[in-house]
């Protein structure tokens, strides 16, 4: 049984109405998401928006498209050519302000639909249909919030991509509980510090910039940091953790027990990381090893890195990749 947690706990994240069950679509029925409803319900307190329900279409309704240039297309229905763009722009422009209120710590959006979907959207021209659009609304979304974490339901069925969203919603929500306090830089290098080998997992690079930013903080503006080291943050973990950034992270981690260890239990943890490394075991296999060892001989330095929990263990990301 998954474990409840309580409502003021829960991270808030918007989302596309017809994938929590409810009956918005074209045809009266509903894409319900069970991994989404049933395995990060207990985690996420979700915002349920439905653009083409709330700029006043009916249910049942017409089915509507996008036609056009791919960059501004128009919404028509389908059979009856009816133009909502111009309703939808207004209705968008006012509905992502909104969502400011809301405080969300991420967005999963309906795939191929032509007011919500992320990319590969079909616009129609004269003579073909190209899939190379946006969902008018979930385009507006990524430009308002442009940190924020966004996905698409049919993305999360791949493993890697969804520990990369979770990962991302989890990290976008403690980054802004960090700047919601007072300026701190204390708390910032603790912040950056407690994060390195999540953000090693992802991308070296973008962590490399962030320590030059953060070994500059004296002499840049409260404003002007937060916005350059909040870009860096977020877009280094966009960046895909790998299977050797994970043995490399893995590696650096062990070093820190070298003189605490056994030979036959170093030896014991690095053929579970080689066997990671080879695709026989998940990561959480030489993770959950290590994190006993560091636990046990008491290193604080990595008891405090968040890439040990980046997110509720109840998840199980880690053990599917």
């Amino acid at each position: 049984m998954t474990k409840k947690t309580k409502d003021n706990s829960r991270l808030i994240v918007g989302i596309s109405s017809c994938l929590l069950g409810i009956r918005v679509r074209f045809d009266s029925g509903h894409k319900r998401d069970r991994y989404i409803t049933d395995v990060l319900g207990p985690y996420f307190r979700f915002v349920p928006v439905c653009p083409e329900v709330e700029v006043g279409m009916p249910i049942p309704r017409e089915a509507v498209g996008l036609i056009g240039d791919i960059d501004s297309p128009r919404m028509v229905g389908e059979k009856s050519g009816t133009d909502w763009t111009e309703k939808m722009h207004k209705y968008i422009a006012t509905r992502v302000k909104q969502l400011e209120k809301d405080n969300l710590s991420g967005y999963i959006l309906k795939k191929d639909s032509p007011s919500c979907g992320m990319k590969r959207v079909k616009v129609y021209s004269e003579h073909r249909a190209e899939r190379k659009g946006q969902g008018m609304y979930a385009a507006a979304l990524m430009k308002h919030f442009p940190l924020m974490p966004v996905e698409e339901e049919g993305r999360l069925n791949d493993a890697r991509l969804r520990d990369n969203f979770i990962v991302r919603v989890f990290a976008y929500n403690r980054l802004r509980e960090l700047f919601k306090e007072r300026f701190s830089r204390k708390a910032i290098v603790d912040f950056h510090t407690a994060n390195k080998y999540l953000l090693l997992a992802h991308s070296s690079g973008h962590y490399k910039e962030m320590g030059q930013l953060v070994a500059a903080i004296a002499k840049i503006s409260p404003t002007e940091f937060k916005k350059r080291y909040s870009e860096l943050f977020m877009a280094g973990l966009k960046m895909r953790s790998t299977t050797k950034k994970n043995v490399n992270v893995l590696h650096h981690i062990l070093g820190f027990l070298k003189k605490e260890l056994s030979a036959d239990d170093k030896k014991y943890i690095l053929q579970q990381i080689d066997d990671y490394q080879n695709y026989l075991v998940p990561l959480v296999v030489p993770l959950t090893l290590i994190k006993h060892y560091i636990h046990k001989y008491d290193i604080e330095y990595i008891k405090n890195q968040v890439y040990l929990n980046p997110n509720p263990k109840e998840l199980m990301l880690r053990n599917h990749v």
